[in-house]
């Protein structure tokens, strides 16, 4: 019963919020400025430090502490979102009160999947023991597959994604103000922002996909695994706002985010190995705030004076279903001599 009521009672809060954000906050700030997106974003956090601070009084120190590194890898591997998100949104000239919209929906949905993925492999780990192997060797290969393709140009012209819908559907050729459907000669035609969205979705579920085994390797507890998973993406909008314009200043942020990939991957491979902790919650903590830290440290000293003419270069990151700009290839062989 106790279980019970506490699910309500965090679904009620997370309700609140989201209804709070679409009907103050969204209402206020048709065009969220950057100081906006700040201050909204520096809210989700203490939200969130506060939500741990209850875990850790009510549930124990232990409950705390994952909560905590549960929701500091996921608020660092989101990141990762906004990179994909500003190159989507960028290549299909997406306007600003537009991309508020998607992204509102967009958490909408990740929420709603997130809670599907986490429940899914909570059981399923419960069930199978071995799934665990699984789940640290598919970390560990998409941190490295991270490296391989942080310098690879998407090439969005040719994404599979919108080249399916637009040969399955009737797509307008242009935006239709903030619809998602218009309906023309009794016949309904998708317009590109939806198509905007539903790429949005399925990259997030492809990085779900990563960001979910890693928080399971941190916490057996799917209240603990959930809740710090929402807490991440709660405030991931404002801070797509917050960071849109100078996210070309992170680039080497994202090889702190594959090598904590590996980090995590390797921790539950190994303390699954041996049926002990042998990296503990608090040395993943700590070296994950060390891998994050340094690497953002880094691209503010390295990207300090960058050219216009090099910030493209810095955007380049993999997308779900977007082959890699042949290019790049030729670009780097440039660069190496």
């Amino acid at each position: 019963m106790d279980t019970l009521l506490l699910w309500i009672g965090f679904h009620v809060f997370i309700i609140a919020l989201l209804l709070f954000d679409l009907g103050v906050v969204q209402r206020k700030n048709r065009e969220m400025s950057v100081g906006t997106a700040l201050w909204v974003s520096l809210g989700y956090v203490v939200l969130a430090l506060l939500f741990g601070a209850g875990v850790y009084f009510f549930r124990g120190p232990q409950a705390g502490l994952e909560f905590l590194t549960g929701y500091f890898i996921e608020k660092s591997l989101s990141v990762d979102n906004i990179f994909v998100f500003l190159l989507i949104f960028l290549h299909f000239s997406v306007t600003k009160s537009n991309q508020r919209r998607i992204l509102f929906w967009g958490i909408l949905g990740a929420l709603a999947m997130r809670a599907t993925l986490i429940i899914a492999g909570a059981s399923a780990i419960a069930s199978f023991h071995w799934l665990l192997y699984v789940f640290g060797v598919l970390l560990i290969a998409s941190g490295i597959k991270m490296l391989v393709t942080i310098n690879q140009e998407p090439d969005l012209s040719r994404n599979r994604i919108a080249r399916f819908m637009r040969s399955h559907f009737r797509v307008t050729e242009d935006f239709e103000g903030d619809r998602f459907w218009v309906r023309r000669d009794g016949l309904l035609y998708m317009t590109p922002l939806f198509m905007v969205l539903i790429i949005v979705e399925v990259s997030d579920v492809i990085f779900a996909i990563d960001s979910i085994p890693a928080i399971l390797a941190i916490s057996k507890d799917t209240f603990i695994v959930y809740s710090s998973n929402v807490f991440a993406i709660l405030g991931l909008r404002a801070l797509y706002f917050a960071l849109a314009g100078v996210i070309h200043r992170f680039h080497y942020l994202k090889y702190g985010l594959s090598f904590v990939l590996v980090l995590v991957g390797a921790k539950m491979t190994v303390n699954t190995y041996y049926g002990t902790k042998i990296i503990t919650t608090e040395m993943a903590l700590l070296a994950t705030a060390c891998l994050i830290g340094g690497s953002m440290l880094y691209s503010m000293y390295r990207t300090r004076e960058l050219p216009e003419s090099e910030r493209k270069k810095s955007m380049r990151w993999w997308i779900p279903g977007t082959p890699a700009r042949k290019e790049t290839i030729e670009d780097q062989k440039t660069d190496v001599n």
